[in-house]
């Protein structure tokens, strides 16, 4: 045997535990990708948990020429994921144990990296990486990338407490003599986020952990679904108040079995994740729901402390405090603004006795360290205004002299449904002092503007302008440039997008603003005022289409497709919807 090939992976050392509930279009692609592992699964248990669709009918013809997939069929819906998966873990057979839900999949060789690092660490749990993937675009993104960028070994949880951050359990391999040893199961009966609470209880075990880079869980996320997944049904309150019993109850577990550092570590967690996540959407939600929400997370805020709050990043711990001193929703468009990345605080900047605080009626909530920050991790805020700038009409059109031209109908309709312009989109950008920390640097001077693709970050189309101060009200700096989405020469949004059978593609606006000091900070654009609707134009890299768009939090960001088979799909939708409804 080659000194440097490493040891084959033993036969038959895995079960891999598959939950569904009619989830028939699905569910035999998960159950086939686990099947394909190959000779290191020596069993798939697929529970379907008393579905009223043909899931149990598939799996069972399936079963019926798979020796290795082993169905057990619920008689009465448990209302959660833990109880099916409990069932698994009570009729499997192998020493170690996966998870995997029925409407993602397993990479090829996910079973045998895990199983590998097991061995050769002697670790009773690996983590591998999870890719999150949105379809049917397959946007993907890396879940909780900081952990997977390497191989790594703890003797115990506590040396490594942001792994906490990773409440996913479908993207480890867990020894099973270990978890009954230790009594850890998944919560019973219609619990959500029961992944939370079973992540603790392995964490509260202290096991010797291994982390690996390879992928071994895709991740797939529906937005457009029927019936959403748990983590992206977010439109009703109870979503979160479930949210919040999973986190006190994985605390409490943290807390009782003496991890104190790991229980801190998940408040802190919660800080910048969990809370993060709901603010930035909060100004959607209606007044009962917002009043609701606000009521259940002043709740929960009384049980962290001032260590909790100075651990976080600075923008949750502002939020915290300003949830935990107001006894009813305020300045959610303020605290959303914190809660995107890179954060931004919006006006007005309040102090009281010199000190910044986050308004004068809440003089107690300070807004700690403004003062003191360096300028690139200020949350300054840039508002940004687009607008259509058209160059004339026609399938060409004329350029200005360097090239830079996009495919963007104007607002007012002067186009026509569905007139082909030659356009630029002009933006207009405003900097807002922070509590005066811009003009003790000089003031801003020069800002470059890019366009970051969403899932990759690659730079698209990038400009650049001088800043003028504009003292009308508050002080702040001003600017304006053209955006030309197809210019050639270009490897821009006009470029790329649409490279998948004409899938739009999503990119930020983003900008790094200069000092007079030599002090540069880089962070969003927040979309400010109404913005131009989407627009088909016959570009120089061909049909082009774009979108501006309000993201969550209110940033401002383009959809960008190109080709034929957009531009048809986009006009049929425009002609049957009308023109005001957005694509």
């Amino acid at each position: 045997m080659d000194p440097d090939m490493p040891p084959p992976v033993p036969a038959a050392q895995i079960s891999v535990i598959v939950i569904g509930y009619n989830d028939a279009a699905h569910i035999r692609t998960a159950v086939g990708s686990a099947l394909a592992q190959g000779p290191a699964v020596r069993e798939v248990i697929a529970v379907d948990d008393a579905s009223t669709d043909a899931t149990g009918a598939l799996l069972d013809r399936m079963a019926a020429h798979e020796p290795r997939l082993r169905v057990r069929h619920r008689t009465v819906n448990s209302g959660g994921c833990g109880s099916p998966r409990n069932d698994g873990l009570r009729q499997a057979t192998a020493p170690y144990v996966m998870f995997l839900d029925s409407d993602d999949v397993l990479p090829p060789g996910a079973a045998d990296a895990l199983l590998a690092a097991a061995l050769r660490h002697a670790a009773p749990v690996v983590a591998g990486a999870c890719l999150r993937r949105e379809l049917p675009l397959r946007r993907d993104t890396r879940w909780q990338r900081a952990l997977y960028l390497g191989e790594a070994v703890h003797d115990a949880p506590e040396l490594q407490p942001r792994l906490v951050r990773d409440t996913l359990c479908v993207n480890k391999l867990y020894d099973r003599a270990f978890l009954a040893a230790h009594g850890v199961t998944f919560p019973e009966g219609p619990f959500r986020y029961e992944d939370f609470v079973f992540t603790a209880r392995v964490l509260a075990a202290r096991p010797r952990i291994a982390v690996i880079p390879d992928t071994v869980y895709i991740w797939h996320v529906r937005r457009t679904a029927a019936r959403p997944s748990i983590s992206l049904d977010r439109n009703r309150v109870d979503g979160w108040r479930a949210r919040l019993t999973a986190h006190r109850l994985a605390v409490d577990t943290l807390q009782l079995a003496g991890q104190r550092r790991l229980a801190h570590a998940a408040r802190v967690k919660f800080l910048d994740h969990d809370l993060r996540i709901y603010l930035r959407e909060l100004g959607r939600r209606d007044e009962d729901h917002r009043l609701a929400w606000w009521d259940l997370t002043r709740e929960h805020l009384e049980s962290f402390g001032e260590e909790d709050l100075l651990a976080a990043r600075a923008p949750a711990r502002w939020s915290a405090r300003v949830i935990a001193a107001a006894d009813h929703p305020r300045d959610v468009e303020r605290l959303a603004g914190l809660a995107v990345h890179p954060a931004r605080l919006l006006p007005p900047y309040a102090r009281v006795n010199g000190r910044p605080v986050w308004a004068i009626d809440l003089p107690a909530v300070l807004l700690d360290r403004v003062d003191g920050t360096p300028l690139h991790r200020l949350p300054v805020t840039v508002d940004g205004t687009l607008r259509a700038h058209e160059r004339g009409t026609g399938s060409r059109g004329r350029g200005d002299g360097n090239g830079s031209g996009s495919g963007v109908r104007s607002g007012d309709g002067s186009t026509g449904a569905l007139g082909l312009t030659r356009t630029r989109l002009r933006l207009v950008l405003r900097v807002h002092e922070l509590y005066g920390r811009l003009m003790a640097a000089g003031g801003p001077v020069t800002v470059d503007v890019e366009l970051r693709h969403r899932d990759d970050g690659r730079l698209g189309l990038a400009r650049n302008a001088v800043l003028t101060r504009d003292d009308t009200a508050a002080p702040s700096w001003t600017a304006e440039v053209l955006l030309g989405l197809d210019a050639p020469g270009t490897a821009g949004p006009a470029a790329s997008a649409g490279g998948r059978g004409g899938a739009p593609e999503i990119w930020d606006v983003r900008v790094r603003i200069h000092c007079a000091d030599g002090g540069s900070l880089y962070t969003g654009v927040r979309a400010a005022g109404p913005l131009p609707r989407r627009g088909v134009a016959a570009g120089l890299n061909g049909l082009l289409l774009v979108h501006p768009f309000e993201a969550a939090g209110g940033s401002l960001a383009l959809r960008v497709a190109r080709g034929p088979r957009s531009a048809l799909r986009i006009a049929g939708r425009a002609l049957r919807r009308g023109l005001a409804e957005r694509w």
